[in-house]
């Protein structure tokens, strides 16, 4: 297949098209004058542009703009049908699914039990629970473009073998990507979770136009990612951000305990520990965020135990602030985003004390700041990274073969 050479006509039309389809991606239903004004093209360029992407089943007709001076104006918006894409998140007890168009519009949702223990139940679980988001939306599952997922783990690109997630059973197989691309008849990546988290705080949340920043992520697990540059560092064997793993002082090292049993940061400041921590300061809570908030609530007011309820949520960001301290003196990053069950929870009080414990260990100061994306942040990274692609793909369809 022969490309468009620089200055020749198919590659302007190629990328008058592409400014036009982005304009409608991100501004909605337009006018043909007012593609016209925001890709800076002719009345006669922006028609044909239009009559084209009309061909192509890009663009279709959405209705009439009425109430203005002259003639009636034709409103054009992407085609949304055009490609759907899913996400999913995987998790120890649970599938969730999103699927959505290209336009990023939700399609549908669905939530199934984590896959079994062999490759096959793999294929089949993943198949099943992209079929209910597509049945819930009404979406064919023949029309989804690209599938990424999400989970807490990282694949190796030399071996395609799934690491770091010995919880998960059922993943640990040879070429897990080969494997789910044939099972599902559809490009699949597999993402580590937080660092879908990361990329979905890189498009529309607190780190937002940072180039450097690390994000950590506290619930029952620990993990972080690193964004350098403005890319997503996944490091050589897909194990960059793995913190939980990271030696930390004051916590058992693998050799002391064992592959099996928790050691490093994760010991030090993993879910478990923090439940315990707090309880032994007098706060019970059915999970780690749970523990938090109870002690933030207690050491807010007049009640018996605020003092010692305050105590505790200090020596959970003391803990937190010794692993991030590590990554930070070598990272140096502008900013540290903080998100996961734990560290919502703790909200601002608990910000400001590992603030406060990070700025006292390291000569990096860099400011913390809660993640500001809603919902499940796995899911939106992972529709972000699905989308990227196929829009990539889908606006470039304009461009002719020879």
């Amino acid at each position: 297949m022969s490309q468009p050479t620089p200055g020749t006509p198919s590659l302007l039309r190629a990328i008058n098209d592409r400014a036009a389809l982005q304009a409608l991606l991100e501004r909605g239903p337009l006018t043909r004058p007012e593609i016209g004004a925001i890709t800076g093209l002719s009345k006669p360029t922006a028609s044909q542009l239009l009559v084209r992407l009309q061909e192509a089943g890009l663009v279709v007709l959405d209705g009439i703009r009425e109430g203005l001076p002259g003639r009636t104006a034709e409103l054009y918006r992407i085609n949304h049908k055009v490609a759907y894409v899913g996400a999913l998140d995987v998790t120890p007890s649970r599938i969730e699914v999103a699927v959505a168009d290209i336009t990023g519009a939700a399609a549908g949702r669905f939530r199934l039990a984590t896959p079994g223990r062999s490759g096959g139940d793999v294929v089949h679980r993943v198949r099943e629970a992209l079929e209910g988001a597509c049945a819930g939306g009404s979406v064919p599952p023949s029309a989804l473009r690209r599938v990424v997922i999400g989970i807490q783990g990282a694949v190796d690109p030399a071996t395609g073998r799934l690491g770091y997630a010995a919880h998960i059973p059922g993943w640990h197989i040879p070429d897990l990507l080969g494997t789910l691309r044939e099972g599902l008849g559809v490009p699949v990546d597999v993402e580590n979770d937080v660092n879908l988290v990361a990329l979905a705080e890189q498009a529309r949340g607190i780190a937002r136009g940072h180039a450097d920043f690390v994000l950590m992520w506290a619930d029952e697990g620990i993990g972080s990612a690193l964004v350098l540059g403005g890319r997503l560092h996944r490091g050589a064997t897909g194990g960059a951000g793995e913190v939980g793993y990271m030696p930390a002082v004051g916590a058992p090292t693998v050799r002391e305990a064992g592959r099996r049993a928790e050691h490093g940061f994760q010991a030090l400041a993993g879910g478990p520990t923090v439940r315990s921590v707090l309880r032994f300061y007098g706060v019970r809570g059915a999970s780690p965020a749970a523990a938090v908030q109870n002690a933030v609530n207690l050491a807010h007011s007049d009640r018996a135990g605020a003092a010692r309820a305050a105590d505790g949520l200090r020596e959970i960001a003391r803990r937190l602030a010794t692993g991030l301290a590590a990554v930070c003196a070598v990272v140096d990053p502008e900013i540290v985003v903080l998100t996961g069950g734990t560290l919502i929870a703790g909200g601002d009080t608990l910000r400001e004390l590992v603030e406060q414990e990070l700025h006292a260990l390291t000569l990096p100061r860099p400011p913390l700041r809660l993640s500001t994306v809603e919902g499940n942040p796995v899911l939106a990274g992972a529709l972000d990274l699905a989308l990227d692609t196929v829009r990539d793909e889908v606006f470039s369809s304009t461009v002719p073969s020879s």
